[in-house]
């Protein structure tokens, strides 16, 4: 029953909501409604569940000495001082709003930094013209970047009679082959979402349920 009950349970919710979609029957739009209401109480206690398993790795790894423990310390004052903010002070002004704004948004904004970065890094290692399709590659995405900047309304010329600027071609890969690409990706990913919701309606995909061990 340890697996056989969350595959049950994982069968009839979809089922219900397969057929919802498919049905305009007002019985199978309140189970539909039901079930999106049960859905916030769940995520709620996912995230009672993945504080609680925050607070256990930290405490374990400071207990443990393992690398980087006194950092534990930090993430659990942090967790503390953010979660008493937000429940003692209820107030615009109060101290988690600032928490957040001088604490949270520099941090995010540090981590996007660090990954401009990466991009960058990853980019020079992509178009270095050493095939013809990374030449391909490389062509254009320095039109497209060239296009997507105030200076690249600047540059425009005739061809075979026609007027085309670098505006228009950055749109025209972007909207054209980028595109293109883009759909057969994303074609890809419902497939692969279809499929995979169906194994796990089926019982087929169990990996969500954890080890069996």
């Amino acid at each position: 029953m340890k697996t056989r009950g969350p595959i049950i349970v994982a069968f009839v919710i979809g089922m219900l909501m397969m057929i919802q979609f498919f049905t305009p029957n007002p019985f199978f739009l309140r189970l539909y409604n039901i079930v999106l209401d049960w859905k916030q109480v769940v995520l709620g206690c996912t995230f009672i569940l993945g504080t609680w398993s925050l607070i256990r790795y930290h405490i374990k790894k400071i207990q443990r000495h393992q690398e980087n423990w006194q950092y534990s310390y930090v993430t659990l004052i942090g967790l503390t001082v953010t979660v008493g903010a937000a429940g003692i002070w209820k107030t615009a002004s109060g101290p988690y709003p600032w928490l957040f704004n001088n604490i949270q948004v520099p941090m995010q904004s540090t981590m996007f930094s660090l990954l401009a970065f990466f991009v960058a890094s990853a980019s020079y290692r992509a178009f270095r013209a050493r095939t013809v399709h990374a030449t391909l590659l490389l062509v254009a995405g320095a039109l497209v970047m060239l296009g997507r900047v105030s200076i690249g309304a600047y540059f425009s010329g005739s061809i075979l009679g026609v007027e085309i600027s670098l505006v228009e071609i950055s749109d025209w890969l972007l909207n054209v082959p980028n595109l293109a690409a883009k759909r057969g990706i994303m074609i890809g990913v419902g497939l692969g979402m279809t499929a995979t919701a169906i194994k796990i309606i089926l019982g087929i995909e169990k990996t969500y349920l954890g080890r069996s061990d």
